[in-house]
């Protein structure tokens, strides 16, 4: 079994950074968790989340491309409703009176049995992660080098590591991120429109993108 090529490797990396930089359910699970209870139930959460990446994975890698293929109505279907999803957080944080992921917010302690399902659960109804698995990673994916769930596992892998090492700066640095824009509403609102426009590129390019085969 052979290695994927460096290009699709990094190629793989930077949709990665791009998808896990971009303000969505993860991050604002994440960091609304770390701020109202603390660095630990961030972790305890983080912990999930890693988890739901682990299932897409192992789905990726069982044929989950595959029946996109397939069923082209199937792709269109999870497309569109990520696209629309993306577009409503956009919506969410552009409006007037709009939310940050990094505003404090008053929530209820939760248990780290719940803590960490809230993270699986959250990831897995996640359509970024779903797109990424169902119709991005397979790009990079080189039939001339052979096993296509190989491949799965290696890209995949390169993009869980990513996320989760991101989402780890992103739990460790929430509060005082959350305590620098508090007092710099200035900088939170630029925050709340790069954001914004940032979720509804993304939202636009979902929904016009086409499947490879």
């Amino acid at each position: 079994m052979q290695l994927v090529s460096l290009a699709s490797l990094l190629g793989v990396v930077v949709v990665a950074l791009g998808m896990v930089l971009t303000p969505g359910p993860n991050m604002v699970y994440l960091a609304s968790r770390s701020i109202s209870q603390g660095r630990r139930a961030g972790l305890v959460s983080l912990a999930g989340v890693a988890l739901g990446f682990i299932v897409y994975l192992l789905a990726a890698a069982a044929g989950l491309s595959a029946l996109f293929v397939a069923v082209p109505e199937a792709y269109q279907v999870v497309k569109l409703a990520g696209a629309a999803y993306l577009a409503w957080l956009a919506w969410q944080m552009l409006r007037p009176g709009g939310g940050s992921p990094f505003e404090p917010r008053d929530l209820a302690p939760h248990s780290p049995r719940r803590l960490f399902g809230m993270g699986v659960v959250t990831n897995l109804l996640n359509p970024k992660i779903a797109l990424m698995y169902a119709a991005l990673i397979p790009q990079f994916v080189d039939p001339a080098l052979g096993a296509a769930w190989w491949q799965f596992l290696q890209l995949g892998t390169a993009q869980i590591v990513v996320a989760v090492t991101v989402n780890a700066l992103i739990v460790l640095t929430s509060a005082a991120l959350a305590g620098f824009l508090t007092r710099h509403p200035r900088v939170l609102q630029a925050q709340r429109f790069a954001s914004g426009t940032l979720l509804g590129f993304f939202a636009a390019k979902m929904a016009t993108s086409r499947p490879h085969s």
